[in-house]
């Protein structure tokens, strides 16, 4: 009895154990299947860039993220493996612990059956029940038969069905084996694209190395490009600025003029005419106050594309010679992308600015900017909603890849647009 007690405690707890491999497994699996959806869409991008036959910035930055992405792919597949591992060691102790239990069952109950085939002769039911001193007796004795023959049939129903969790136990054995195949196979074939997109590397830098030179010119002509751009678009933010102050406060004022009570509280705000900093209508504070509670969860301006170039001042990662300002972020997307809202507002200004499209969308206080578009879908002034399609991303100038830039305002100082989008 005591072995028994022993070995169904120890199958409770690798049963256990197993549960929590598997629920950690399950994790597992879905932070592979978002890592190799990162592979597949930056691998879509890359040979769309190829077809220009010439190796660009974009590509070794590409490349670099996707050495970066299969590094993780390894990663993830190696703790499957462990995980895989742990799993099947604890599943085939528990199928050894039922191999145990189910000998010592049939030990018992095949003593038990030798035992009353032995006195099959010497003890009659019949016999063993009339021969009881009294009534009481006879019915104990008659008790004790149903409840022996009924422990026998459920001693052979308990070994059936160990019987059958062996078999299912067995099977889990395998598939578990098939699975590390499986996974022992992609991760050597992971091992192997992330030791070419290595070797691609290498060779696409040895050829930007010789057009270096012509890199340093372009990229410094794209900085002069973007700064004249964040010039105009500062300066379309404080006419939009100034006008929506102007018609606020001549508002106030006729409203003021009618009535011949106190002016209103909220006169000495919305009679300013400020370049700099909106005056705010009640529903405009309360989207500005949702807009900030949101930090951090908005969505992105697209559904599917890479981060290419960061916010913030740095040199240039393949030409260091050059210092890239960037006050938003670049997303390299495949042709026909579409450009989304990232939160509930209105759209301040439609521009066309040095042969590219601009949407400012105002949210309260805060306004989200989108660069570069070939088409655009809504017009000025009106209500747009969260991931609202505004347009499409345009070809990059002098390029054959399409890029959107992003930012985020506050009025007018340029914020990071990192801390404000979701991590997903």
């Amino acid at each position: 009895m005591k072995r028994w007690i022993i070995l169904l405690s120890i199958s409770v707890l690798a049963t256990f154990f197993i549960v929590l491999a598997q629920t950690s497994s399950e994790k597992l699996k879905s932070n592979k299947r978002l890592v190799e959806t990162e592979i597949a869409n930056t691998q879509k991008l890359l040979e769309q860039i190829r077809k220009n036959q010439k190796a660009s910035l974009q590509e070794i930055h590409l490349l670099r993220q996707q050495i970066n992405n299969r590094e993780r792919l390894i990663t993830e597949l190696n703790n499957e493996l462990y995980q895989l591992e742990m799993e099947l060691e604890l599943n085939i102790k528990l199928s050894r612990d039922l191999d145990k239990k189910l000998e010592y069952m049939k030990t018992d109950y095949e003593r038990v059956v030798y035992l009353a085939y032995k006195n099959r002769k010497l003890i009659d039911r019949i016999t063993f029940l009339l021969s009881a001193d009294d009534f009481s007796q006879m019915y104990r004795r008659a008790k004790y038969y149903s409840i022996f023959a009924e422990s026998v049939k459920s001693q052979v129903e308990l070994i059936k069905k160990t019987q059958i969790e062996i078999t299912q136990k067995n099977n889990e054995i395998t598939a578990l084996k098939e699975s590390k195949s499986a996974i022992l196979e992609g991760k050597e074939l992971e091992v192997k694209r992330l030791e070419q997109d290595r070797t691609t590397k290498t060779k696409s830098a040895e050829q930007l190395k010789k057009r270096e030179k012509v890199l340093t010119t372009e990229l410094k002509e794209k900085q002069k490009r973007r700064r004249e751009l964040d010039i105009a678009i500062k300066k379309a933010i404080e006419d939009e600025i100034i006008a929506a102050n102007k018609k606020k406060a001549s508002s106030n004022k006729t409203k003021n003029e009618k009535n011949t009570s106190t002016p209103s509280k909220d006169n000495k705000n919305v009679s300013s005419t400020s370049s700099t900093v909106i005056n705010l209508t009640p529903e405009e504070e309360v989207i500005s106050n949702s807009f900030i509670t949101n930090k951090g969860k908005l969505p992105w301006p697209v559904a599917k594309g890479n981060k290419i170039s960061d916010f913030g001042t740095s040199p240039h990662p393949d030409v260091p010679s050059v210092m890239i300002e960037n006050r938003g972020i670049d997303i390299l997307v495949e042709p026909g992308t579409h450009v989304r809202s990232i939160f509930n507002g209105i759209v301040s200004g439609v521009l066309d600015m040095m042969g590219t499209k601009v949407v400012m969308v105002r949210h309260g206080e805060y306004i989200s900017v989108y660069q570069n578009l070939a088409t655009v879908n809504v017009k000025k002034g009106d209500k747009v909603t969260t991931k609202q399609v505004l347009g499409t991303v345009a070809k990059t100038n002098g390029s054959a890849t399409y890029e959107l830039h992003f930012e985020v305002w506050k009025n007018t100082s340029f914020l990071n647009p990192n801390s404000w989008l979701s991590n997903n």
